[in-house]
């Protein structure tokens, strides 16, 4: 027999997989059926902001090897158009594509020292 809360944490899903594609507290609530008030009380709560963290860094890592695979054919573009006339247009959006390339291998390097340390804390291991 299902209880309420296999309800709650199926609602609690929905309610993640709303704020990360949502732009605001209240779109998330909606989409997922719920008030903002209870989606700001379970933003709150520890289990349910890790289970969201845990989401986010798996959207972000999935991000990052997306741009990461994209790098390589921003190297080719720059290389092709090294003797080029007029590459700018390539140029700068293979620039750009390295540019956040590098942001976002230092920014999850960043967030792997930041959960870790999380994790540490949560645990009662002083953070070294």
């Amino acid at each position: 027999m299902k209880g309420h809360g296999e309800k709650q944490s199926r609602t609690e899903d929905r309610a993640i997989l709303a704020l990360l594609v949502e732009p605001t507290l209240e779109r998330a609530a909606r989409k997922c059926g719920i008030g903002v008030t209870t989606l700001w009380r379970w933003l709150q709560e520890p289990a349910f902001q890790r289970q969201y963290r845990e989401a986010r860094r798996t959207v972000f890592e999935g991000t990052l090897l997306r741009l990461q695979s994209i790098a390589g054919e921003a190297v080719e573009t720059l290389q092709r158009n090294l003797r080029s006339k007029n590459p700018s247009v390539e140029v700068r959006a293979a620039l750009g594509i390295l540019d956040q390339a590098v942001k976002a291998t230092e920014l999850y390097e960043l967030q792997q020292r930041v959960a870790q340390l999380e994790d540490r804390l949560a645990a009662g291991k002083p953070a070294q």
